[in-house]
This record gives structure tokens, sequence and C-alpha cells, in this order.
């Protein structure tokens, strides 16, 4: 293992800049030994959706090794980042064990406030939406992203079986039907390793999508934006506020949200084609604060960046042994928070497959699903973030004349308010065109959110703590009664499929089989089936990325084509 765990206090802020860790560079053993090393798995790229991969790969016991060219996570010199995290991706960083540290860390909150000029033209709680209420993690967490990579890397390190090199930079490629072989160069020297399967996140601007001549799709605007991450002297409000129109930024667009370190993310919206030398210069960011905040309060400047924003996805986000994730395959405006959360779901969907066919439990076509699954949801995300781009830089009369209709209504009437577009939160998104979903259930390809039950021993526990268990393998939650012939069905299927089955009872039931559960908790009793979107005796076919496989009544030939089609085998039976 080549992943130490960061000195205590290396994470953080120091007067008016970021401080990263650095992990120390080991040479690989491959530098020695006398052949070419064939891997399973290769990971390119240490960012957000590459440890999170190593992660999710390492909590499943299959071994992988993660090249990274750089030394510390985040960027040296650059900015927070990505800061804001769905409830999905905090689910996935529960199962993973980082979802307390981050939760820690960081900063909850539901609440969304819109304001147009002085005006308040639309607001939202996020708690107060049903999707949202039956997981136990929040809707966002505000954090840093080097602060979860630095999580990542530790729990990595704790998990073993991924070997993290640092200080490894791929610097050519190529690869036929049965392995691909990377050139790696590293402080001693440079070697060659082989993998039957390699995942580019190394980026939006990835090397093997340029050695490869990967087609893509994407567009990009002149609307520019300058961000500045600042610290004050009191605390911010624990919501998101956005001003369509902000007076104190030449009515312009601006984004406000609360970090850690009582450190705020400000996004202003810029003049189109602005100079990004001009608008970062301290004295400019000073006096745009000003303007926002009042001459007197006392501020100390964190960060400061211009960035232009563009959409763009890959045609495909798999090329022959490689499969592309994060923003190596997409690109998308950061409205709604539909980046870096996309790439984590990249990770959590491509994990568990991976696992699944590198261990033989699953066909190598299931593979296949990954560009199914993830390219819809990339396409949705690009499509969404499109329209919120242009609502705040209307590239039409007609776009424009649509924007100042929708301002001016909302300020009178609640119905124009849903109208008013500074981004649609991001929720995971659904597979519906999965062709290892159940195409005659209803809610299947679906997450399931993270509901609490009750253990046998009446301890609280949770969907992500069976997963856990399951460790890789389907999840089949049956609810209610079984007759005497489904309890030989079930114990038959857990036998011949990587399959883990477990009775599903309300409080007064009495349990049928050994691994049973309760269908209560604190929170609430009956989330777990409102969860996975059935009712009275039925059962669902979760997946190790907790998205639902299927649905179904009876424990009959219906369950056992389900399982074969979530794994892409042709029977088991």
């Amino acid at each position: 293992m080549h992943t130490p765990s960061p000195a205590s206090g290396q994470v953080g802020i120091t007067g008016g800049s970021y401080r990263l860790p650095e992990y120390p560079f080991v040479p690989p053993p491959e530098l020695t030994a006398p052949g070419v090393v064939r891997h399973p798995i290769v990971i390119v790229g240490g960012g957000l959706s590459g440890l999170t991969l190593a992660a999710c790969l390492a909590q499943l016991g299959q071994p992988a090794v993660l090249l990274d060219e750089d030394n510390t996570v985040g960027v040296k010199g650059a900015a927070s980042r990505g800061i804001c995290y769905t409830q999905k991706s905090l689910e996935i960083f529960h199962r993973l064990g980082v979802f307390e540290h981050i939760a820690a860390k960081g900063v909850q909150w539901s609440v969304g406030r819109t304001f147009a000029g002085h005006d308040e033209v639309y607001h939202f709680d996020l708690r107060q939406q049903q999707n949202f209420n039956l997981s136990l993690q929040p809707p966002f967490v505000n954090l840093q992203q080097f602060y979860v990579e630095a999580f990542l890397v530790d729990r990595i390190a704790e998990l073993g079986q991924v070997d993290l090199r640092w200080r490894n930079r791929v610097v050519a490629f190529e690869q036929n039907a049965d392995f691909a072989t990377l050139t790696v160069s590293t402080p001693a020297g440079d070697y060659r390793i082989e993998a039957e399967h390699v995942i580019d996140a190394t980026g939006a601007h990835s090397p093997l999508r340029e050695w490869l001549q990967v087609p893509f799709t994407g567009a990009r605007g002149d609307d520019r934006w300058c961000i500045a991450d600042v610290r004050f002297a009191s605390p911010a409000p624990a919501e998101r506020h956005t001003w369509i129109e902000a007076p104190f930024n030449d009515n312009r667009a601006v984004w406000q949200h609360p970090m850690a370190d009582g450190v705020w993310r400000i996004d202003y919206q810029m003049p189109p084609d602005s100079d990004p030398a001009e608008i970062s210069r301290e004295d400019v960011v000073r006096e745009r604060l000003a303007r926002h905040f009042g001459p007197d309060v006392p501020l100390d400047i964190v960060w400061v960046g211009p960035y232009a924003y563009r959409n763009e996805c890959v045609n495909h986000l798999r090329a022959g042994r490689v499969f592309f994730m994060g923003d190596a395959a997409k690109v998308v405006s950061p409205f709604g928070a539909r980046g870096g959360n996309s790439g984590i779901a990249d990770a959590d969907n491509l994990a568990w497959k991976l696992a699944a066919v590198v261990q033989g439990q699953a066909a190598p076509r299931l593979l296949d699903s990954y560009h199914a699954e993830r390219h819809q949801a990339a396409t949705e995300n690009v499509r969404v973030t499109r329209r919120t781009n242009r609502f705040l830089r209307p590239g039409s009369p007609t776009e424009q004349l649509f924007r100042h209709a929708a301002i001016t209504l909302a300020r009178q009437q609640p119905f124009a308010r849903a109208l008013v577009n500074t981004g649609r939160m991001a929720v995971a998104n659904t597979y519906r065109r999965s062709p290892v979903c159940a195409k005659n259930t209803p809610h299947a390809g679906t997450s399931v959110p993270n509901a609490g039950l009750l253990w046998a021993d009446h301890t609280p526990g949770t969907l992500n703590d069976l997963l856990r268990w399951a460790n890789g393998r389907l999840l089949l939650l049956v609810f209610g009664q079984l007759s005497p012939a489904a309890c030989e069905r079930l114990a038959l299927l857990s036998c011949c499929a990587p399959l883990c089955s477990v009775q599903v009872l309300d409080a007064e039931a009495t349990p049928q089989v050994r691994e049973h559960v309760r269908d209560t908790h604190p929170h609430g009793a009956g989330h777990l089936q409102a969860a996975c979107h059935v009712f009275g005796h039925a059962w669902a076919l979760v997946r190790p990325d907790a998205y639902l496989a299927a649905t179904g009544e009876a424990v009959d030939a219906d369950l056992v084509h389900a399982i074969e089609n979530a794994l892409a085998v042709p029977t088991f039976l």
C-alpha cells in the first residue's frame, strides 16, 4: 500500500489560502519486476470520481491500482472546487464509511432562496419534499472538495485492496481485445503496466480521450464568472442564496453558499467575454465584495478564480477496455450541483459491475450497462444545465422575453416562481431505459433512499447496512409473511445466485427466516417499503449501488428472470 494518511492539521486554510496534504512517492514494484505486470483494474486519476471508485472497489474486496500524477488531493494553488454534495452522494459516502466525517466538517442545508433585485421571488425547503425525507442523510452538505477527497484517501488506506500511487503519470497508452498497456512516468523512472480494465478519471482535459480520439458533443458559451472563496468573521446562513439580478453586481447573477471553516463561496456573473485577469484582480474583487456586503465588513479572501462554463459529453462512455467517468466523460455547468455529484454516481455505478464481472458473479456484458445508464444521466444533466444557462444568459430575444416575464410574474404570482431557473437541484438520476432493469416494473431503475430499519435485536440500522452485508451481491427484500414454498425457493436462490435475501416485517409479525429486519425506525415506520415503491406482500430486488432492479409479488419465475437480467447472465438454475 502506498496510501499514508495525511498528518493532522494538513488539510484546511491558513491565512488567505488553502492548505492541502502531501503524500509521498513510493517506487512501484513494476520498476524492478522482471516482466510487465497485469492488473484487473487500473484507475487513472485521483480526483473525486477516481477516489470514490477506488473506495467502492476496496469496500467490495476488489484489488485495483490508482495512478495519480500529483501528490495531493484537490489542485495546488486552486479552488475549493466542488462544494455541494447531494443526498445520493451522501448516501454513497455513508456506505463507504466517510459520511460522518463529511457531515461533521461541512454545512448541512435544505433551504434555497432566490432574489430578483431586493425581492425574494422563489424559495424551497428540500426537507419538506417527500422524495428527500425517506433517507437518513440530509438533502445537501456543503464542503470544500479537497476535504472529501482526503477523507476518501484515508478510507482507502483503512480498507486496503487499492494500491494508490502518487506522482505516477500515464504518458502513453495502447490496447487490444484482451488488455490495455499503460506507460507510466515517475520520479524514479518509467514503467509499463497492463490492465484488463482501465478507468479514465483524469478530468476534462483527459489525455486518454485525446489518444483514443473519442468523439464528443459539446458547446462553450461566452458567459464568464468570477468565483471568490471568502472568510468572514460572522457565520453565513445555512442556506443557498441566489440573485438573478443582483443590484450590487450590475444586475447580473450571484450565487452564495456557506462552506467549512467559515468560508463562503460566492459566484459573480461577469460581462460576456470578460478578461479573466482583470475580473480576478484582488482590488477588483475587493471592490465587488464591498458593494455586496458593505465597505466596512472585515473579510479574508481565500481564493479567487475566473471561470467559463461549458457543456460537453462523450458519445460513448466506453472505448474498448477503457471506461470514462466524471469530467472525463462529461462536463456540465455547476448549476444545481450536477458536476461532481454525477462523477460520484458514475463511480458507484461502475464499481459493483466491475467487481461482479472480475469476481465471476456476472457476465462481461453487464459492463455495457454502464454506458446505457450513466450516459442517460449525463445527457439529462447537460440538458438541464443548458436550460439554466439560457435563463441566466438568454441567447435570443424570445429567451430574453421569457426570462423578463418569469421574473415579473414571480414577484406577484406564486405559480410563476417555479419558472425562475437558477439551477434545478440535482437528484439521483433514473435508469428507465437500462437493459438490466426490469421493463415490466414501473419504478425499476430508480434510486432507493437510505431508509432506516431495526435489526432482529431491535437496534437501529439502515438500508446501507444491508447492502454492506450483501457485499456486492444483489439484495432481495421480501416484505411480509412467506409461504413454505416461497421459503424453499429463496433458500435455493441464495445458494445458486450471488444474492442475499432478507425478510422485512412490521413490528409485531413473527419472523420465518433467520435473516430478517423490522421496517420501523425512530424516523417512521414503513419507510423501507415506501423507499422501494412496493406495498403489502411483495419483493424488491436492490442492486449494490442502491438502485431498484425489479419488484414483484410472488417468489416465482419472474424473480429468477429479474436476478438473471440484473447480472446479464443467461441462467442460474
